[in-house]
């Protein structure tokens, strides 16, 4: 079984790929995606900025690939971009069909285009022909828009384009991120595929791997917002596979790697530490209660330095 980082935006960043691959148990990740519009190629500056990992031949410090995910609705600005990312030399280009955003949708990207499957086909025709045999193209995408009508054509679209891999988020665009995923709903298309479908979606816990595999048909999973609520999540699940014992991480474990992101990362802007320290929290207090109490103490703080220090000073009352 192989597990894959998703490539969630505005949480995914180069830093947390490094932080949670270190950590390990990832087989691949995905960046945030790159937004290609109509009529515009890129310089490789973008490119870069959402996958810095391409200095280092396309992998996280800790030697993971990384496949960079393009995102739009034009097939010929898609192949275009796709075509010079790739002299960049990425392990692979994927493409989102799957972002549930409505401004992304209102500009004719992610889950929208699940509406017109033979655009989908098209999009990844066009990006696959445009980008060297050897480097594997894939696409992410939901069981539809609104319905699951479409997802057998869609997935057959994909597959006769010439893609490697196909993952399916088992909610539409409508349901968002509420529960349940309906990973049964994927099974159809998994058991006739010949290439591999990973399934993605409410996998919070080994159990939940175990039946996300056995209700799709998939061998393969994706982790999301799990790995942010665990940050060893796909290590306690392949342990439970080939069961072998893990010791979870404990939370001052885990708080030290909060620590050492938030400062990989303050550089970013102002607020970014203030902003990504109270997300990841409310993450992890779902699974380390501890964190609800650190995330009251630090809620209304916006400079980084006051972040820090009031951590540092709930650490002294924990030790």
């Amino acid at each position: 079984m192989r597990i894959i980082l998703a490539p969630m935006e505005g949480v995914v960043d180069y830093e947390m790929r490094d932080v949670l691959t270190q950590i390990g148990g990832y087989d691949r990740c995905v960046t945030e995606f790159v937004r290609v519009t109509e009529n515009n190629l890129l310089p490789n500056r973008v490119y870069r900025r959402f996958s810095p990992e391409l200095a280092n031949g396309g992998m996280t410090p800790a030697g993971v690939p990384v496949y960079l995910q393009l995102l739009g609705g034009n097939p010929k600005s898609m192949a275009l971009n796709a075509a010079k990312a790739q002299k960049l030399e990425p392990p692979g280009i994927d493409i989102n069909f799957g972002c549930p955003s409505k401004t992304v949708n209102k500009s004719d990207g992610g889950s929208v285009l699940l509406k017109e499957p033979s655009r989908i086909g098209a999009i990844v025709g066009a990006v696959r022909d445009a980008v060297d045999p050897k480097i594997p193209v894939t696409a992410k995408i939901r069981l539809g828009f609104s319905n699951h009508d479409f997802l057998e054509e869609v997935v057959d679209n994909i597959i006769n384009a010439g893609a490697n891999e196909v993952c399916i988020h088992a909610r539409t665009r409508e349901d968002g991120y509420k529960p349940p995923a309906y990973w049964s709903s994927v099974k159809q298309v998994a058991d006739k595929s010949p290439i591999p479908v990973i399934i993605n979606g409410e996998i919070w816990t080994p159990e939940d791997a175990k039946l996300a595999k056995e209700q799709s048909g998939c061998t393969d999973i994706m982790l999301g917002r799990s790995a942010m609520r665990c940050p060893d999540l796909a290590l306690i699940i392949k342990a439970d596979q080939d069961a072998q014992p893990h010791q979870a991480l404990a939370w001052l474990e885990v708080l030290e790697i909060v620590l050492r992101y938030l400062h990989n990362s303050e550089n970013r802007h102002p607020n970014f530490v203030s902003n990504r320290s109270k997300q990841w929290l409310v993450f992890l207090q779902k699974r380390y209660p501890e964190a609800a109490a650190l995330f009251q103490r630090i809620k209304r703080l916006k400079v980084a330095d006051e972040v820090f220090t009031e951590i540092t000073a709930y650490l002294k009352t924990v030790d």
